[in-house]
């Protein structure tokens, strides 16, 4: 089922609304860093980031937004804590959404004039609850940072700006494991129809984070909870909105780059640098944002199967690979010059304007494992 929430516009991107997922990441420089910061936005968005959230935790910072405004045209998201003042800079500099708990600010006249300045602006708000924020009385009640405390938490933040007047919110409830994130994110989608941002908080390493990343992201995704994303990786901010588009193209929810089936293989395997090969094949096509399906197969057994449903598809025989395109072999290649030529091939198909299918447009194949 899919769950159909308010939208939310941050600048030309809209979130919620049966729009697709949005893809978010936050740059990891020194704010006042205008150039450093400028360099990580420009390789996130090559990345395919759609939303940059970027920390202002102080006066230099949010004078650096006026710069920063002015160098990009990607949505920002001003990241505030505590200081309203600060984010009352931070819109004058052009911001296009806050992150802002306004139950943290101080007295409600703060948060009156915060909320004001926000709504003339028509800038949206982000409320954000992590494990490790809800208040003392919560944790006290329920014994811990339970899915129902950060619920409780978010909706104590929801409730002074909708008694404000003040409705373009957008909500996440990220925790560092995966269980307690999807039942904060589950009870929270039934209480309100605002638009979720999903995220596993201090995800960890480039490994461990990402398969804890895709599993908390994926199965909310999959049951129609949730319309932005953020990948929190001990890692580069493009890193993340990798891994990000991936969750998101597993699951068919979007199209962006190229996919690539690389077999895992085995004894059967007829090539012998095959890692090498999908490795430089991913690297030499990583600038690509068109969806396309590839597939590398490291012998006969699958790899015609795997190009029926490619664009373009390599299977390997006795260290000389052929190259299919749409299913139908085209021509041999030594083994020696296959990276070459099937980015070769690949160019040509982008001249052509050719895009992945969805699985779901493909014939079904029985294959041998």
């Amino acid at each position: 089922m899919f769950r159909v929430s308010k939208a939310v516009k941050v600048r030309n991107i809209q979130i919620g609304g049966c729009a697709p997922v949005s893809v978010q990441s936050m740059t990891k420089t020194d704010t006042t860093d205008v150039d450093g910061t400028i360099k990580q936005i420009e390789e996130m968005t090559k990345a395919g980031c759609e939303i940059v959230r970027i920390a202002v935790p102080d006066d230099d910072a949010a004078a650096a937004l006026h710069k920063i405004r002015k160098r990009t045209d990607v949505p920002i998201v001003a990241d505030i804590h505590f200081h309203y003042k600060l984010a009352l800079k931070a819109l004058d500099a052009g911001i296009d959404k806050l992150r802002l708990n306004p139950g943290n600010i101080g007295s409600i006249d703060r948060v009156r004039e915060g909320v004001r300045a926000t709504e003339a602006r028509g800038i949206p708000i982000r409320i954000g609850v992590n494990g490790g924020s809800p208040g003392k009385n919560l944790l006290s009640k329920y014994g811990s940072a339970t899915p129902e405390a950060m619920v409780e938490s978010g909706m104590r933040h929801v409730q002074i700006l909708e008694d404000l007047g003040f409705s373009d919110i957008v909500i996440s409830l990220k925790a560092s494991d995966v269980n307690r994130m999807v039942e904060a994110y589950r009870l929270m989608s039934t209480k309100v129809n605002y638009p979720l941002h999903l995220g596993v908080t201090e995800a960890g390493t480039p490994f461990g984070g990402t398969i804890k990343s895709a599993m908390g992201l994926g199965i909310l995704l999959h049951e129609g909870i949730g319309d932005t994303i953020r990948v929190s990786l001990a890692a580069e901010p493009h890193e993340e909105v990798r891994v990000g588009w991936e969750v998101l193209k597993s699951l068919e929810l979007r199209k962006r780059g190229v996919t690539v089936v690389a077999c895992p293989t085995c004894g059967r395997l007829d090539v012998d640098n095959f890692v090498e090969i999908v490795t430089e094949v991913e690297r030499r096509l990583a600038h690509v944002e068109e969806p396309l399906h590839l597939s590398i197969m490291g012998c006969a057994v699958n790899g015609p199967g795997e190009a029926h449903d490619s664009q373009l598809g390599i299977t390997f025989g006795r260290q000389v690979g052929m190259i299919f395109k749409d299913g139908v072999p085209m021509r041999r290649v030594a083994g020696a010059d296959i990276v070459e030529e099937f980015v070769k091939e690949v160019e040509i198909l982008r001249k052509e304007g050719a895009t992945a299918k969805s699985l779901s447009e493909t014939k079904p194949l029985v294959q041998i494992s």
